[in-house]
């Protein structure tokens, strides 16, 4: 049990981090779209990255998983969400 309160205090330190660039993605997603008239695919992208990262930091920080997210595992185990395309 330490060992996995550890994790997550790692896991939470890091989550706020993927918070931040999530953030800009959505500020950066909303400009584009204002001044395209559509969003970007690229950010699009990198937002679906970004969120399953996320994903499997909460699963894993609300005991709904047990495995540790990426850099811990690999990156597939986790850090999947729903497919949005």
């Amino acid at each position: 049990t330490w060992k996995r309160v550890l994790f997550i205090v790692i896991f939470w330190l890091i989550f706020n981090l993927v918070e931040l660039v999530i953030a800009v993605l959505v500020v950066f997603q909303v400009l584009a779209s204002l001044f395209s008239g559509e969003p970007n695919q690229r950010v699009l992208d990198l937002s679906v990255v970004f969120c399953g990262f996320a994903f499997g930091f909460l699963q894993f920080v609300s005991f709904n998983s047990d495995v540790r997210p990426f850099p811990f595992s690999d990156w597939d185990q986790g850090n999947n969400i729903i497919d949005v395309k």
